[in-house]
């Protein structure tokens, strides 16, 4: 069996790929549940964010399972595997753990050393868990991922200055804006990413916020933290007169503001120029407002493009952070080997002990009482030396494909069942 891990992200596929390849959160666990069903996939979790959609799965078989999920995101796109598979990555074992881990320590996002991934990673793996469709491997791999995207925030300065792509779309509307001291501003979408917005736009010392969201108690709370104002959606066209910067970021499967919302906007605006950031993908905004006289309309390409001209001064600390990975992958092994083959190996100790107790009780029949204790200890030293290289090898090879053929090997000579794992 492997780990493995098969996705598309924002540097390997278009923007307009990836938002097809986006799961909703409502539709996690249909996904969940779709890919468990398929043949050689035995634990799943679906991450699935505004950069990247990848499946995390346990495998009864490399290739096979890399191809059923290579279906999954056929389905789930609408789109022929031949229009997409050059662009899937995939992983598995060593190097699916190094991903994972990479991508909880925020050195693999957009805008480098963000911290809400962790939180996402965090969530997709509950999600998993919830539905039943994560097991021991999922499980001990996640829950592993959190420590080493934790240790890589406190060890190095990889997280300093903008630490979110909430931060990194305020701050790009203050670059093409100027100060955001005294504008309005309209917050599409009161999730993880519009409360982020929300919380930086108080900094920038804002006149006004309005929020918008599917539900209205999140979007009224939202908005009294900052003493702002909620709205209900049906009201965004009309606020979008008024305001100065559109920041979106909700998780809708379809646009909520299309071209036509928008010819009214500027029509109602006389002249005064508009600035959308939209965050979400699939996109909140119609891709083709960006041709309307008066409005700039951003999205997640130009938020990497903003986010690369501050890489330099994390460049280094990715070095770092790379390393600690790498540290933390090791000990990840270490753990699953030893988590995969002590109880195989307590087995085979205890079938032996049983036999050698057997033998020796047999034996001792015709020896003085004396003698007995004599002929325990050099059976148990026999035992001890026999067992012991075999023991070493197997534990290092544990957690690898040379690990699974000696163990099954092991079971089929020793007769030890299927019932020590």
């Amino acid at each position: 069996m492997s780990v493995i891990v098969v996705g598309l992200n924002h540097r390997s596929v278009a923007l307009e790929v990836l938002e097809r390849m986006t799961v909703p959160r409502d539709q996690i666990p249909k996904a969940l549940a779709d890919l468990v069903s398929r043949d050689d996939v035995t634990e799943a979790v679906v991450l699935s964010t505004c950069n990247r959609t990848e499946v995390y799965a346990h495998a009864e078989r490399f290739h096979p399972a890399v191809g059923a999920i290579r279906d999954f995101f056929s389905e789930l796109g609408a789109l022929a595997p031949e229009d997409f598979a050059d662009h899937l990555y995939q992983f598995h074992d060593a190097g699916a753990v190094a991903h994972l881990f990479t991508v909880a320590a925020g050195a693999d996002s957009a805008v480098v050393g963000e911290t809400e991934i962790l939180g996402q990673v965090k969530g997709a793996w509950e999600a998993a868990a919830a539905e039943g469709a994560c097991g021991p491997v999922l499980n001990m791999l996640f829950r592993h991922a959190l420590e080493a995207g934790k240790r890589v925030r406190s060890e190095t300065s990889i997280s300093r200055h903008i630490t979110s792509l909430s931060q990194a779309a305020v701050a790009l509307a203050a670059e093409r804006l100027g100060p955001l001291e005294g504008r309005r501003v309209l917050v599409l979408g009161a999730g993880d990413t519009g409360e982020g917005m929300v919380a930086s736009l108080a900094k920038a010392g804002v006149r006004e916020v309005l929020v918008a969201n599917r539900t209205w108690e999140r979007a009224e709370a939202l908005a009294l933290q900052v003493g702002g104002r909620a709205l209900h959606l049906v009201d965004v066209p009309a606020a979008l007169a008024g305001v100065d910067v559109l920041l979106t970021s909700t998780g809708a499967s379809s646009v909520l503001v299309d071209h036509g919302d928008l010819e009214g906007v500027v029509a109602a605006r006389g002249g005064r120029p508009l600035l959308i950031v939209d965050v979400a993908v699939p996109r909140d905004v119609d891709p083709g407002a960006a041709g309307l006289d008066g409005v700039t309309l951003l999205d997640m390409d130009d938020l990497r493009a903003f986010a690369d001209q501050g890489m330099a001064e994390r460049r280094r600390e990715l070095g770092r952070a790379r390393n600690l990975v790498d540290d933390e992958v090791g000990r990840y092994r270490d753990a699953a080997a030893a988590r995969q083959v002590a109880p195989l190996v307590s087995t085979l100790r205890a079938r032996v002990d049983e036999r050698c107790a057997t033998e020796v009780e047999r034996v001792a029949r015709a020896l003085p009482d004396d003698q007995r204790p004599m002929l325990e200890a050099a059976v148990r030293a026999v035992v001890a030396k026999v067992l012991h290289e075999p023991t070493v090898r197997l534990k290092a090879a544990g957690g690898t494909p040379r690990g699974e053929r000696l163990s099954e090997a092991l079971r089929d000579l020793f007769d030890l069942g299927d019932d020590d794992g």
